[in-house]
């Protein structure tokens, strides 16, 4: 007898903190039972036959409702109730995530001699993301990169990158990213405000991020992806260096096209190997 429910994000993970309540024709509240750990819901107080309306809510969550027949065992079973976002916005379950370098890879591109690209990465970071419970758009992200850890695929360029005429990497060893918030830009899309720190200069720099799912991997963990790209003008960060190599045009471009991807692990710290 009682009530039984899976209360389940789109990504079909466990939503602990949800509520369901039962109302009766009258509307009239007859029970109020609260999710596990696991999103489950069991509550053994007896219900007369009869036609009821479940709610469930979640602090985050889009409020779901369904209609529900208790029989003469007095016991409903409603099954799954999969819970959306707030506002149609889709993010991993709150809490801490780790990113894994290992899986992750922050890249650069730049023109070289206007005509083709330079593609380098940087081997060396480390980052951390923090979803928000109650408000998403106050989740937070924060990303330190050695810059010394430029590779390009070229020792004699990667030396020069290392150099004063452009990242300075005795004085300026360490690149970071601190977000100031996120604005939603579709179901599954969003913009991090934040603010960048490159060769000593602040700057505000706007992420555009792709939210690709949630799911398990084979460690027992749980792991989302993201994918996120902007643009950088090197003299906004004053890396001014440039050769001409003929009327009009530079040795390398002045913009930096940005590309992040991006796993995260559930939790504070990755798993130990």
């Amino acid at each position: 007898m009682g009530l039984t429910a899976k209360i389940r994000t789109r990504d079909g993970w466990a939503v602990s903190h949800a509520v369901v309540t039962v109302t009766d024709m009258t509307g009239s509240q007859v029970l109020r039972a609260e999710a596990d750990p696991e999103g489950a819901v069991r509550d053994t107080t007896p219900l007369e036959p009869g036609a009821y309306t479940v709610i469930v809510t979640a602090v985050g969550y889009a409020p779901a409702a369904s209609s529900a027949l208790v029989t003469a065992s007095g016991r409903a079973e409603v099954g799954t109730v999969t819970l959306a976002r707030q506002g149609g916005t889709e993010l991993p379950p709150p809490g801490p995530w780790t990113v894994d370098p290992a899986h992750s890879g922050v890249a650069a591109v730049a023109q070289h001699l206007g005509i083709s690209s330079v593609h380098g990465r940087f081997k060396d970071f480390a980052a951390s993301i923090e979803v928000a419970p109650d408000d998403v758009t106050k989740s937070r992200v924060e990303a330190v990169i050695k810059a010394a850890s430029i590779d390009t695929g070229n020792g004699m360029r990667d030396t020069h990158l290392r150099s004063a005429d452009f990242l300075d990497v005795e004085r300026f060893p360490e690149i970071t990213y601190r977000s100031t918030g996120l604005t939603a830009a579709g179901s599954d899309r969003w913009t991090v405000h934040g603010e960048l720190t490159l060769h000593g200069v602040a700057r505000p720099v706007d992420l555009d991020l792709a939210y690709l799912g949630t799911g398990s991997d084979p460690w027992g963990g749980t792991r989302a992806a993201f994918r996120a790209t902007t643009d950088l003008h090197r003299e906004d960060f004053a890396m001014n260096y440039n050769q001409v190599v003929q009327a009009g045009i530079s040795a390398i471009g002045t913009t930096l096209k940005v590309e992040l991807d991006v796993q995260a692990v559930q939790g504070e710290s990755l798993p130990q190997a």
